[in-house]
């Protein structure tokens, strides 16, 4: 393992192997979690599906203990946009849930997270969680060897600005990943191309996008964790790990690698062989 220049850390194939297996956990947990969201469930609930999971799949979650936050995933309803602690809260129908997840596999990290609707929520929330998305898949497909990291936070906002009047965080951003969950180099929902650390192989990224209803601004509740839109607005949050290879992008927390989506977006699809 090397190091570039700003603290970059830049893994081996064999590395990003092993980041693949951990994000293959966040991705199944997020899957499970996805298909056991309903009403009345609570978020504890959730964690702990998500906490047995990760340990029966030979991972340890990367959220638990994390500055001692006391859960394996990050459970965050209506206009909570993300660092929600799960506990007692009971999902209603008409409620959205925004679940971040990680896993650890010999110490290489993975980290994606998802926007669940819980039965019928209005026509607009649906459309802010599918922004959200669809930006996510639009920067991980703006990301080049060569290029910049800001290509990735320029093509998020792009993405955002022409599909409505939405809000983008910029308080809290996506991140380089690897051997630690939060690494160099910051990487932004929004902003000019061009600018940042140049994107090489072995480099790992999360993109998260999250995105309101109403403003920008949030504040961040008695418990030191929960971030909430400071107007109220409800919120959605997606998020992926991943790489690149001179075959192109692979990402690490989706299940197929992100092939169906970058193959949609005409991006080259570049996992690396086993």
């Amino acid at each position: 393992m090397g190091l570039l220049d700003r603290g970059l850390e830049i893994k081996d194939r064999d590395q990003i192997r092993l980041m693949r297996r951990a994000g293959l956990v966040v991705g199944e947990t997020l899957e499970l979690l996805r298909s056991s969201v309903r009403a009345g469930i609570t978020t504890g609930e959730l964690d702990a599906i998500a906490e047995d999971h990760i340990r029966s799949s030979g991972a340890v979650p990367s959220f638990k203990g994390y500055h001692g936050f006391p859960g394996s995933i990050c459970a965050s309803v209506n206009d909570e946009v993300v660092h929600g602690i799960p506990g007692e809260r009971t999902l209603a129908d008409g409620d959205v849930i925004s679940i971040d997840c990680g896993a650890i596999v010999e110490g290489w990290h993975g980290d994606a997270a998802t926007t669940v609707a819980v039965g019928q929520v209005p026509d607009e929330v649906t459309d802010l969680s599918e922004v959200t998305r669809q930006a996510m898949w639009r920067g991980i497909a703006a990301a080049r060897l060569g290029g910049r990291v800001t290509d990735i936070s320029h093509a998020v906002e792009t993405h955002v600005r022409a599909s409505g009047s939405y809000g983008i965080l910029e308080d809290y951003v996506g991140h380089g990943i690897g051997s630690a969950m939060h690494q160099p180099p910051n990487v932004p929902n929004y902003g000019r191309p061009g600018r940042g650390p140049r994107l090489v192989e072995g480099l790992a990224l999360a993109v998260e996008p999250m995105i309101t209803l109403g403003g920008k601004d949030t504040d961040v509740l008695e418990d030191d964790w929960t971030v909430v839109t400071s107007d109220g607005s409800w919120a959605a949050h997606h998020e992926h790990t991943f790489t690149l290879t001179p075959q192109g992008a692979w990402v690490l927390t989706a299940l197929d690698g992100g092939e169906a989506e970058l193959t949609a977006l005409g991006v080259p699809f570049g996992p690396l062989a086993d």
